[in-house]
């Protein structure tokens, strides 16, 4: 048996992009608006080197990953070939332009994965406005 949480509306996912959900002590889950606002949900870690797929393009219902431009299926969370992984995706259900997601996935799922692989954070370097941003962010 599922046990929704409501996350927002699907009105505040800016179209073709993403939301983040904070888990505190774990990787943040991205809630993305693709195409046709379809809503999908994945672990906000690219699955080649870590990096924040929230903070990628959106296109159609893929993301590019910020750090090296692999693309991401939004549906599945797999790598488009040639490139080889997969990110943790999240169950999504929205009912009344509500977006809601699966609570036991997001305390269950991804759990103790590590964070960044790559990029500033992974030598410990917090990017300008990281510690406002973690502030705003809903919170499951």
């Amino acid at each position: 048996m599922n046990d929704w949480k409501k996350i927002c509306r699907v009105q505040d996912i800016p179209a073709l992009g993403a939301r983040r959900i904070a888990r505190p002590g774990e990787i943040d889950v991205a809630v993305f608006r693709g195409a046709g606002d379809r809503v999908f949900a994945l672990l906000d870690r690219c699955p080649h080197k870590g990096g924040p797929l929230s903070q990628g393009i959106v296109f159609g219902e893929s993301v590019a990953c910020p750090l090296h431009n692999w693309t991401i299926e939004l549906a599945s969370g797999a790598a488009r070939a040639p490139d080889q992984g997969c990110t943790t995706r999240f169950s999504v259900r929205v009912e009344a332009d509500e977006v809601f997601l699966d609570l036991v996935e997001l305390k269950t799922l991804g759990i103790g994965v590590s964070k960044v692989v790559a990029g500033p954070a992974a030598a410990g370097v917090m990017p300008i406005g990281a510690a406002t941003a973690e502030a705003e962010r809903p919170q499951v």
